[in-house]
């Protein structure tokens, strides 16, 4: 059914199926797909009695984005700590609960979307060679790599800043040998690698060379609208959680905390709020790159005077927050959306009107934590042997300030991710990243997962950094 159409709009605005919104995302004007609506959950009660797989097959079918692929794409949750419960909720604090979203293969939340999408990106592909670009602050390249390699048919370009990430981001990356992947560490931030990522899709030329040999293009960034579609599931899961477990009543509001970035997490929670889960409202979470938490507060988007500053939760360190588009296109249609888009590219910032703000407000309200405040959180916390992650910290303590009611707090990132950091912040001591798991474990009776013991052992496999300009080049090199 084809029920995808484009922020930006296009030639007679047309409609697309999730088979050709996921192995095609560019859409007209430089948008993105998006859903051109969306439908009411019919009885949330109906919900509580299924399993994930079973609720994701529920999701899609109201969705119309059902196909036979899905329940073959589903079994990737046999990957997981706990399949029969991939993303386990508990109480943290009163009124405060973690949705932990990080018990995947890259203990991390893009894990979630990621797994299955890999499969799905497969089955749909079939005999077709494509070359997958990611650009990643962190989280997706990990959990892109993990999913796709050492499939058929399908190459894999992930492009990262060389001094953006954490060493145990860096090394699920750069440690990957599988001969379908290629790891390009770029000169510059995250932005920059987007930036690049985008500049290729929009390359022509590039393209071209690229169907002369035989090889169809795509991307794993939540551009990609499979990435959202599953990342819906685990919102409404998470509630359903509450539900089953007593803590809250079956139709009582709640808030939902998200550490936000590219805002693909958000906007899965604003898509679960749309469809009738009962949320109030959606706090996002920011860091010392408070882009967000200024939007919607003022309704003023502007980056024409910010620098990105590197911070304790890399994986938020972004400006041009792609997913906000879809939340424009949702709430004001798609010829305002483009030309707040023009705005945005053209001078580097847009202003919502008065009317429009309080809309966005009616859905959202923010706040940014300093990295500061982001290690007083974790020192405080684990002061109750609670181990967390920064960008974890950065939501907890904007939930702390503002959450009027109980709150899911979404865990981005199991503590393993970012150990240098957690054992700073708990003792003021600077260890390189295998002696701090160790520190951590120890201190605190946590276990280190294999996977991320086994990094240490093995070979980085990367090129040197290159310059933004130097990408295509090594691609097409790479790609015969």
């Amino acid at each position: 059914m084809e029920i995808f159409t484009q922020t930006r709009g296009g030639d007679n605005t047309p409609h697309f199926t999730l088979k050709e919104s996921i192995l095609s995302p560019k859409a007209s004007f430089g948008g993105l797909y998006t859903l051109n609506s969306l439908p009411t959950i019919p009885s949330l009660q109906a919900l509580l009695h299924l399993n994930y797989s079973e609720l994701t097959q529920h999701i899609f079918s109201l969705l119309h984005i059902e196909s036979q692929e899905l329940s073959v794409a589903l079994e990737s949750y046999k990957s997981f700590d706990n399949p029969l419960n991939p993303a386990p909720t508990h109480k943290i604090a009163p009124n405060l609960y973690l949705q932990e979203l990080f018990h995947g293969p890259s203990r991390a939340f893009k894990d979630m979307a990621l797994q299955p999408l890999g499969q799905l990106f497969s089955l749909f592909a079939g005999e077709q060679k494509y070359l997958l670009l990611t650009a990643t602050s962190g989280d997706t390249g990990p959990a892109t790599l993990e999913s796709f390699k050492n499939i058929d048919n399908i190459q894999v370009v992930c492009l990262y800043p060389a001094k953006g990430t954490s060493d145990v981001q860096r090394l699920q990356m750069s440690t990957q040998d599988a001969p379908n992947l290629k790891v390009i560490p770029l000169i510059g931030d995250f932005d920059d690698a987007q930036h690049t990522l985008k500049s290729l899709l929009n390359d022509e030329e590039f393209l071209q060379t690229l169907r002369e040999r035989g090889v169809q293009t795509s991307v794993a960034n939540s551009v990609n609208f499979g990435r959202i579609a599953f990342q819906i599931i685990y919102h409404i899961w998470g509630y359903l959680s509450l539900v089953r477990s007593g803590e809250i009543t079956l139709g009582e509001s709640v808030e939902f905390a998200i550490p936000s970035g590219n805002f693909g997490n958000a906007l899965g929670a604003f898509y679960a709020k749309l469809m009738g889960v009962p949320i109030s409202k959606i706090i996002i979470a920011s860091n010392p790159n408070n882009i967000l938490s200024d939007f919607i507060q003022s309704g003023i988007y502007d980056i024409s005077h910010r620098h990105l500053l590197p911070s304790y939760s890399p994986a938020m360190d972004i400006l041009k927050s792609s997913n906000i588009e879809r939340v424009l296109f949702t709430l004001f249609g798609a010829n305002r959306t483009k030309e707040l888009m023009a705005n945005l590219d053209a001078h580097k910032r847009y202003t919502l009107t008065s009317e429009e703000l309080e809309v966005l407000q009616e859905h959202f309200m923010a706040g940014y934590c300093t990295d500061k405040e982001c290690l007083q959180t974790i020192r405080e916390l684990a002061k109750d042997n609670i181990i967390i992650d920064p960008h974890t910290a950065n939501a907890y303590f904007i939930a702390q300030k503002l959450s009027t009611q109980k709150t899911l707090i979404c865990s981005t990132a199991e503590w393993s991710k970012f150990s240098p950091t957690i054992a700073y912040a708990i003792n003021g001591e600077k260890y390189s990243d295998k002696k701090a798991l160790e520190w951590i474990a120890q201190n605190y009776h946590l276990s280190i997962p294999s996977s991320i013991c086994a990094l240490f052992e093995k070979e980085e496999r990367v090129c040197s950094p290159i310059s933004p300009q130097e990408v295509r080049g090594k691609i097409l090199e790479w790609v015969k």
